[in-house]
């Protein structure tokens, strides 16, 4: 009976991983693009191509007054993310870099001290899509009434048809597995 009983709910978590898997995998491509709504600031991530380039073309067409970059390395100026991104027409007066986080958990707590400083109470986060749910799950965790626009970065190298490339396929797997850790230990355990 215990064997029956562990193999059941055994199932029953595997069949709903999977499912949440597939939601995930789905939601990940499909995020509405909200192109108007001002905020009052836009918060980019570090780490993923072309995420700081969007942000600054969104700086520039006016959708916030300051952009704050979270998890710039510390030997990297403004300068050099202009150069090696070949930005244009960079309001270096509106840019700030947050030189202190290393993973998204120090994103979140690196921008909210300077959400906070600032008087901020919206954004525009701005990271790759597979990243988001993540993201946001961790910026709500340190400030719950902060209002999030999710503004995703589609890469050429993350194939929206993720089960046909085994890159991509590991890189949702992976993601999906931290968003559910992340989840959990917010939502559950604080």
């Amino acid at each position: 009976m215990i064997k029956k009983i562990f193999f059941i709910s055994s199932c029953i978590v595997i069949f709903a991983w999977l499912g949440g898997f597939v939601f995930f995998a789905k939601r990940i491509n499909s995020y509405p693009i909200d192109t108007t709504s001002h905020t009052g600031a836009i918060i980019a991530l570090t780490g993923g191509r072309h995420r700081i380039a969007e942000a600054t073309d969104l700086l520039n067409k006016g959708l916030a007054d300051k952009l704050f970059i979270s998890g710039v390395d510390k030997h990297i100026s403004l300068d050099n993310i202009a150069r090696k991104q070949k930005l244009k027409n960079l309001p270096k007066h509106k840019i700030t870099l947050g030189q202190k986080a290393v993973d998204t958990e120090g994103n979140a707590t690196e921008t909210t001290t300077w959400l906070k400083q600032h008087d901020i109470h919206s954004i525009r986060l701005v990271t790759s899509n597979y990243h988001v749910d993540r993201s946001i799950v961790e910026f709500r965790a340190q400030n719950p009434d902060l209002t999030i626009i999710p503004h995703p970065v589609y890469s050429e190298h993350v194939s929206k048809k993720w089960w046909t490339t085994w890159h991509t396929f590991s890189l949702i797997f992976a993601e999906y597995n931290k968003f559910l850790y992340v989840y959990i230990r917010t939502k559950i355990f604080s």
